[in-house]
Order: C-alpha cells, then sequence, then structure tokens
C-alpha cells in the first residue's frame, strides 16, 4: 500500500465532510506553484517557457498560507519549476505542516543532497521525485545526462534520513512497457514508497509537441504496463484512477479537484490548461465555465488529457459517492493483479520508436 492509513483517514473523513455537506465541486488537493524557474529545461514542460522577469518571482510564504487556507483542501502539492531553488521554501513547508496540511513537494531532486539538511522527516511531508523511467529515459526525457544519476543520489539519502518518498513519472507516445516495468522494480529497490503515472499533457508551449500520447493509445499503453501487476509494486494513486488509464472505465474531468494557485492567481480551469485567472478561490469554483472543460466537453484542448490533475480527484469521488464505488476501490486495493494473457503478449512485441529512441541532438542533451 503506497499510502499511509494516517493520511487516508484524513482525506476519507475530508471527503466524507464534503458529501454529507452536498457539495458537489470540491478541492481534495492544492497545486500551489511557488516559483515557475527550473534547473531543467524538459522537452515536454511549458513552465519554463516565460520571460526572464517572470522566472525570477517567487510567491512569499505568507501568500502560500493564505492560498492554502482559503482553499481548505487537505493535501497540498507544491510543483514549479523546481521548488527547491525557492529561497523561502524551507518556511513554506515548515507552515504547511503546522496547519497539519499533507505535503507533495515536487521535485527533480538534483538540489535535494544539498537541501536536504533544512527539513525534518515528518508524516506530512513527501519528496515526490521527478523520474521518468530508466536512466537513458529519463536523460533523453529531462533533456540532461546524469540526470538520473543525480536524482537517484537524492532520492536514496532522503530514503535512509527517514523522509517519506515517492516518485512521480510522466509517460509519453513511444514508451517502452516492458523498461517502465522493469523501472517500477528499480524505485521499489530504492525503498519508495509509492509511485504516481500519469500520461503527458500536451502544453502549448511545450518544446517537443510530437511525441504526447492520444486517448486510445494511452489506454493502450498503461493497460499493457499495469496488466499482470507485479505484488512489489506500491502506487501513490486511487486504484480506480489506474483503471481509469488502462481503460476500464470512464470518468468526467474533475478539475476543480486540483486547483492551482500561482504568480499570477487563481489558474483557470486547472493545473495544465491556462484560460485565466480568479482574484479568489470562491471566484474560481463559482466563475469558472466548467462544462467547457473535460474530454466530454468537445474542448480540442481537453480531447487527449487523461492527467491526475483531472482525473485523480474524479477516482476518490467516485469511491465516495456510493457504495458500488467503494467496493471497487476496495477490490482495485486488495485483488491487483490484473490478469491479462493479452496485455503479456504486447510486452514481448518490439517497443515502437519513441523517446527512449529519439536523438540526443532533437532534445538538446
Amino acid at each position: 500500500m503506497g499510502v499511509p492509513v494516517s493520511q487516508m483517514w484524513t482525506v476519507a473523513s475530508y471527503v466524507l465532510k464534503q458529501k454529507i455537506a452536498g457539495r458537489k465541486r470540491y478541492p481534495l488537493v492544492l497545486m500551489l506553484e511557488p516559483l515557475f524557474r527550473c534547473n531543467l529545461a524538459c522537452a515536454g514542460c511549458g513552465k519554463i517557457q516565460y520571460p526572464a522577469h517572470i522566472l525570477k518571482m517567487n510567491l512569499t510564504p505568507e501568500q502560500c498560507f493564505a492560498a492554502v487556507e482559503e482553499c481548505g483542501a487537505p493535501m497540498v502539492s507544491i510543483p514549479g519549476g523546481e521548488p527547491l531553488m525557492h529561497p523561502q521554501i524551507q518556511q513554506i513547508v515548515e507552515g504547511l505542516i503546522a496547519r497539519k496540511k499533507y505535503i507533495y513537494l515536487c521535485t527533480n531532486a538534483l538540489l535535494l543532497k544539498e537541501k536536504i539538511g533544512l527539513f525534518e522527516p515528518s508524516k506530512y511531508l513527501t519528496f515526490s521525485v521527478h523520474m521518468d523511467g530508466q536512466k537513458e529515459h529519463h536523460d533523453l526525457s529531462v533533456c540532461k545526462e546524469g540526470g538520473y544519476d543525480a536524482a537517484v543520489e537524492g532520492l536514496k539519502i532522503a530514503v535512509e534520513r527517514g523522509f517519506r518518498v515517492t516518485t512521480n513519472a510522466t509517460l509519453f507516445d513511444g514508451a517502452d512497457p516492458q523498461s517502465v516495468r522493469d523501472f517500477f522494480d528499480e524505485m521499489m529497490d530504492l525503498g519508495v514508497e509509492g509511485m504516481m503515472l500519469s500520461p503527458g499533457y500536451s502544453y502549448d508551449k511545450a518544446p517537443d509537441q510530437q511525441h504526447f500520447l492520444g486517448k486510445a493509445r494511452t489506454r493502450r499503453l498503461f493497460n499493457t504496463i499495469l496488466s499482470n501487476r507485479k505484488p512489489t509494486w506500491r502506487f501513490n494513486l486511487s486504484p480506480l484512477f489506474l483503471e481509469y488509464l488502462m481503460g476500464k472505465r470512464d470518468f468526467k474531468c474533475t478539475a476543480w479537484g486540483m486547483p492551482t494557485y500561482n504568480l499570477f492567481g487563481w489558474q483557470k480551469p486547472c493545473y495544465l490548461l491556462q484560460d485565466g485567472y480568479a482574484d479568489t478561490f470562491k471566484e474560481l469554483m463559482e466563475a469558472t465555465e466548467w462544462s467547457r472543460y473535460g474530454t466530454e466537453s468537445g474542448n480540442p484542448k481537453c480531447a487527449n488529457c487523461m492527467v491526475h490533475s483531472g482525473y485523480e480527484a474524479s477516482a476518490v469521488d467516485h469511491t465516495f459517492s456510493s457504495l458500488k464505488g467503494f467496493m471497487a476501490t476496495v477490490r482495485g486495493t486488495l485483488f491487483s493483479s490484473y490478469k491479462d494473457p493479452a496485455a503479456l503478449e504486447e510486452l514481448n512485441r518490439p517497443s515502437a520508436a519513441g523517446l527512449v529512441q529519439i536523438s540526443r541532438e532533437e532534445v538538446g542533451v
């Protein structure tokens, strides 16, 4: 199991309170971006393509705390950019722990060895390390030779010092399913608590626009990877979200489940799609035309989106919406092998050309 019982209980009780109160839209995780600056330039990322004066800006700890309190979600994810580059990241983390928020500090881990001394192990703090696959694949994905080794070094130090550590992998078109499964084994051997997975989202500003997955290909890829699952693998995701990625069930996007606050305010409608900003969380929830977003809306920007920030909250909400949903989650937790002979055959086929075969000149390594 990839999530501690105390955290599961906090989330479950929070969601049940929202259900009892009759709230159809509620936040589950606040995506708090205190900066866009980063020490990598990944080909599939659109967050670092802002002008230099924007990349120099930071949210203050007080702005972060105000957003967290205004939102009220029990969990806070701190992406970026690279959060460890924020000059006051220690104060931000300490303030969120004092508020008993479960924090996922998303990092490429290049600075983790240097910055680890700023933090103390806590059940409320998890380092979510960006790891996109095995060594060669990861280095190509982040456009940096040695990126994998540096990330693993930081990850190991965090695990040895007693920190909660998870990994976060984004998969693109052409990913080799067997390599991804081998990567799972590597991460489990390193002692991480759990793994997160998501298909890539086609940022308008991303330098590489050729390798984002379509919805049908996403389902085929993830079904091949996640069927015939090893009992040693632990995922830091709802089992129903994993079933959604595999094409075993369908959900509507609940973009409001993971709202984003960053340098410009409350981003409409979600972490990945920038369609204006609201001054307050209340305005975001009430003034956003949610029907314009999600794959079911017909919005071309959402057509192939199956990412964690749009559908993980949908899966969690489904768990607590009915006895059927709850029992499906229990089954997915206890019986997670998903035997599938056809998917096993797929693993033995030659992989399609993908990121692992992109030349170093193409990605600038």
